[in-house]
């Protein structure tokens, strides 16, 4: 698991989000290779989160095609 089980999500204070925009549903290839990067970038330093940037990293690469 990954270590958020027992986070009570109704109790988080969420930051006010304008309704006036449109989100795609998805990434573009280009955006999912940028965020690779950086979680990849993230997944080597020494920080608390490095692991978790690494599982994601793992996740994510799996699921797009190389970039060539």
């Amino acid at each position: 698991m990954d270590g958020f089980e027992d986070v009570d999500l109704d109790g988080i204070e969420f930051a006010p989000v304008e309704g006036t925009g449109e989100r795609l549903p998805l990434l573009t290839l280009a955006e999912a290779h940028d965020l690779l990067d950086w979680l990849r970038q993230a997944a080597a330093g020494s920080g608390p989160d490095a692991a978790v940037a690494g599982r994601w990293a793992r996740e994510i690469a799996a699921r797009i095609p190389s970039r060539e």
